[in-house]
């Protein structure tokens, strides 16, 4: 027996599905990648451009290094 389409609801076909599913897993997979943020600069030159700006005390600027230093994902990421 076939299904009457509700109110606000859309038919697709089973191909047109698949291919719609298909083109939301590879838009995911590229998504994670892409905004997966990386250090790229060594810690130290992050810490320097911080103190160049003249916005942040030495205190937070020995912190923000200390703290990037200690962290898994610099670990894993930086060079």
């Amino acid at each position: 027996m076939l299904r009457q389409p509700t109110r606000g609801s859309i038919t697709l076909s089973k191909t047109e599905y698949s291919r719609l599913r298909d083109q939301a897993r590879a838009y995911r997979s590229l998504v994670s990648r892409v905004f997966e943020l990386q250090l790229r600069d060594p810690i130290g030159e992050v810490a320097a451009d911080f103190r160049t700006t003249g916005l942040y005390s030495e205190d937070f600027l020995l912190d923000l290094e200390n703290g990037l230093r200690k962290s898994t994902y610099a670990k894993r990421h930086s060079r």
